[in-house]
């Protein structure tokens, strides 16, 4: 269960205050897929940051399961963070120069994983997302669909409660991009908590609530009972 409350964040330029969130309440739960839309600038990517431990707000919190994750010190912060919510980013954020099996490996010798038992999870984060064939190929070489395919083995291999996933279709055609709805639907079913950022309705209309997001604010909150 995600919980914010009153969540807002304020940048500072040329001594003028911007907030592209401001008092933010939400609440998801466990096992929901749902999703954030809204424009370019309604706030959406600065909503999840926070909502995931990667943004530190301004003001309101941010209660994951019940624990503040703010009040966590740095170090505890990134390891639960590692450990309890895997990241899908429209822009990969992989290693090129890796093959995938050592892009999919980070996240495992981050958290400390021994290398005795990171084969196993590795292969099934790869086959779960239809990428065993291409364990050995350097990430530079593959589709931008293999692209984020491989991006999503990443944020699954530690079986993480929480996926976030910002525009993960954005940089994909529709074929490329409904195998990445179905795959995160998959993990919704499983159980876990899917929450995914996106400015196309299509692509919202397939969760099972929609959070709209204008100027920072939610104006509205629809279920639509996929769950």
């Amino acid at each position: 269960m995600i919980l914010a409350e009153g969540l807002g964040k304020c940048f500072t330029e040329n001594q003028s205050e911007l907030w592209p969130v401001k008092d933010v309440s939400i609440h998801i739960n466990r096992g929901m897929f749902s999703s954030i839309i809204g424009r370019s600038g309604s706030g959406k990517s600065t909503l999840l940051k926070m909502l995931g431990g990667l943004m530190l707000p301004s003001r309101g919190r941010v209660e994951i399961e019940g624990k503040p994750v703010y009040d966590l010190g740095e170090k505890a912060l990134a390891h639960y963070r590692c450990s309890k919510i895997g990241f899908i980013f429209q822009d990969y954020f992989l290693e090129e120069m890796y093959t995938v099996y050592q892009n999919v490996e980070i996240v495992l010798m981050i958290t400390q994983v021994p290398e005795r038992h990171r084969k196993e999870k590795i292969e099934q984060a790869l086959q779960a997302v239809g990428l065993s064939h291409k364990r050995d190929a350097f990430v530079k070489n593959l589709s931008g669909g293999e692209k984020q395919r491989a991006c999503i083995a990443r944020a699954i291999v530690n079986s993480p409660d929480i996926l976030l996933a910002d525009e993960p279709c954005g940089n994909l055609d529709w074929e490329n991009g409904q195998m990445i709805m179905e795959l995160l639907r998959a993990q919704a079913e499983q159980g876990k908590t899917v929450v995914l950022v996106t400015h196309n309705r299509e692509d919202a209309g397939q969760t099972d609530e929609i959070f709209t997001l204008q100027d920072g604010k939610v104006i509205n909150h629809e279920i639509l009972g996929h769950a």
